[in-house]
């Protein structure tokens, strides 16, 4: 199996997720902070010692949680810029599912709390910002598609800030009012994501 070594053992990949894995759960529950290497250790099974093995230190973790979340946000890129048609088409039929997504409360939990931690920690702030950075080189990319000639440079870079703004702002009404009407929701951004592209 490409997941095993000859040996029968779980690979380096396989046992590295296993440990992230464990670690967004814990996070999820407890926290950055409460959530010690001690904890992740045993909710993956191992020791602390085996932990170390993968990963220096909790911001180590961190990083690979968001580099986690950036690769499946580059696969969804990826899979938009195939579609025919205009990003609003594409965005308009992957609406429901993104919007789902950030309400989504285990998502939106370890999401959150890696924004929090990095508003303390200097050095999960630059993991955090790095990510942010080729987040935003992604859409501006995707966005490129629809750029109207009018549109300054500091006109176009606002209106990719403002979509992304939209997104990351859906986690916390998830987390505040995750009973709203997610259909008229939809509908509503739709019709703001349109606008912001026209």
């Amino acid at each position: 199996m490409a997941d095993e070594t000859h040996a029968g053992r779980p690979s380096p990949e396989t046992r590295r997720q296993q440990i992230l894995d464990a670690a967004c759960e814990r996070v999820r529950q407890s926290g950055f902070h409460g959530a010690s290497m001690a904890d992740i250790a045993k909710a993956a099974g191992l020791s602390v010692g085996q932990i170390y093995r993968y990963f220096e230190n909790k911001e180590a973790i961190i990083a690979a949680i968001v580099a986690q979340d950036l690769a499946e946000m580059r696969d969804k890129f990826a899979e938009l810029e195939k579609q025919p048609g205009t990003l609003r088409d594409s965005i308009d039929d992957h609406l429901p599912e993104a919007i789902d997504k950030c309400f989504d409360p285990r998502r939106a939990a370890l999401a959150l709390e890696v924004v929090a931690e990095a508003a303390r920690n200097c050095k999960v702030a630059a993991i955090v910002r790095s990510a942010d950075e080729q987040e935003r080189a992604l859409a501006r990319a995707m966005m490129e598609r629809d750029r109207k000639p009018e549109w300054t440079e500091a006109e176009f870079q606002a209106r990719c800030e403002v979509v992304g703004l939209l997104f990351d702002g859906l986690l916390l009404r998830g987390v505040n009012h995750p009973d709203l009407d997610r259909d008229a929701l939809t509908c509503v951004l739709r019709s703001t994501v349109r606008h912001l592209l026209s």
